[in-house]
């Protein structure tokens, strides 16, 4: 069962060392009013529960429990999910942001053409100024759709950044261990609404202040469940026909780590029988020794990337009718918050490796 744990804060020594001394680049100003964009939807979705009383017990309650692995008292409550999503997902959804942005022509490969949103009633395509105006918004849109597997508040927005920041329409399906139904509704309207703005806001700012997406931009559809529990059919329905992207970030080492390197193994391999080609594999998880799997009596414990390479690529064991191809590898990245960005509560750097593979049919027939 997918159930994702509180991000890893405590670095060895090297690697403080190594991060305080690295300066962190210059950010194009337009990308930092975009995060800003980002953590405000954050701050504003959940208010409540940031400026409660009782939210600093509350996340060291969450964290307990997910010390014990007791994930049922974790996630068990709608305040409890509210309150990770508020304290944990920010930073992830920049980073997921950030990973997204630098494989979009990846994306654009797979994108569909979806029709222009139609919100005015009284446009007319026939009439003379029609004719004479053409604005973005008239034109067709790429459509990308993604499937994120163990995932939601911080995917569910990185997604939403994708699309604001190529002017794209998609689907996303999110599914997890976990009800985060409410919580996705919540995001989903904060996606589609203005930002809150100050009482005192000039005029200006109120004329100019605009949501995300717009409304029909952007399809999400919440499934709870263990992924490791579908079968073939289930699977291949959850993926439909059309190439996408699926992403296991921050959940494929649960996977091997609490549903077993066996099943875990075999849902990979069940995934690149039922995957449209063309279709694209995303991995984003802790790097070095904070992923790792143990295997057999003796606990021996292997690497994710070697274990997901060894199912995926390894030449002495092809799989009958496709192939992975990995297109992008990083044994670790940084991704460090610019300075100059606000949010109610203090949030961190983080580090992570990524792995991105290709689906690509060897059958004639397909």
């Amino acid at each position: 069962m997918v159930k994702k744990q509180a991000p890893k804060k405590n670095p060895s020594k090297k690697d403080k060392q190594t991060s305080s001394a690295d300066p962190i680049p210059p950010v194009d100003p337009q990308i930092l009013i975009h995060q800003q964009r980002i953590l405000k939807l954050f701050s504003d979705a959940f208010n409540p529960v940031l400026s409660s009383e009782d939210f600093t017990a509350r996340l060291q309650s969450i964290k307990q429990a997910l010390f014990n692995r007791e994930f049922d008292t974790a996630f068990g409550t709608e305040e409890n999910l509210q309150a990770y999503a508020a304290r944990w997902s920010p930073t992830r959804a920049l980073c997921y942001s950030s990973i997204f942005q630098t494989i979009a022509h990846h994306f654009d490969e797979m994108a569909l053409t979806s029709p222009p949103p139609t919100n005015n009633d009284d446009y007319d395509e026939n009439s003379p100024d029609a004719a004479s105006i053409e604005t973005s918004d008239s034109k067709p849109r790429k459509s990308i759709k993604m499937l994120c597997i163990g995932g939601c508040a911080a995917e569910q927005i990185a997604f939403a950044s994708l699309l604001h920041q190529t002017n794209s329409s998609g689907h996303l399906t999110l599914l997890d261990a976990a009800p985060w139904t409410q919580v996705v509704a919540l995001l989903q309207n904060h996606i589609a609404s203005p930002p809150l703005l100050s009482k005192y806001a000039s005029a200006a700012i109120k004329a100019a202040n605009t949501p995300l997406l717009e409304q029909a931009q952007l399809e999400t559809t919440f499934s709870q469940g263990d992924i490791l529990a579908l079968d073939k059919e289930a699977l291949s329905s959850l993926l439909g026909r059309e190439p996408l992207t699926v992403t296991l970030m921050f959940t494929l080492n649960e996977l091997y780590t609490n549903g077993g390197i066996g099943k875990t193994t075999k849902f990979l391999k069940l995934l690149g029988e039922v995957m449209p080609d063309g279709s694209m594999l995303l991995v984003v998880d802790s790097p070095g020794s904070y992923s790792e799997a143990a295997v057999g009596k003796e606990q021996k414990k292997y690497p994710m990337q070697w274990l997901l390479d060894h199912t995926l690529i390894d030449p002495r064991a092809p799989s009958p009718g496709y192939e992975w191809e990995k297109i992008e590898s990083h044994d670790s990245i940084w991704f460090r918050l610019p300075d100059g960005l606000s949010y109610p509560i203090q949030l961190e750097n983080m580090r992570y490796q990524m792995h991105l593979y290709q689906r690509k049919s060897t059958s004639p027939t397909q």
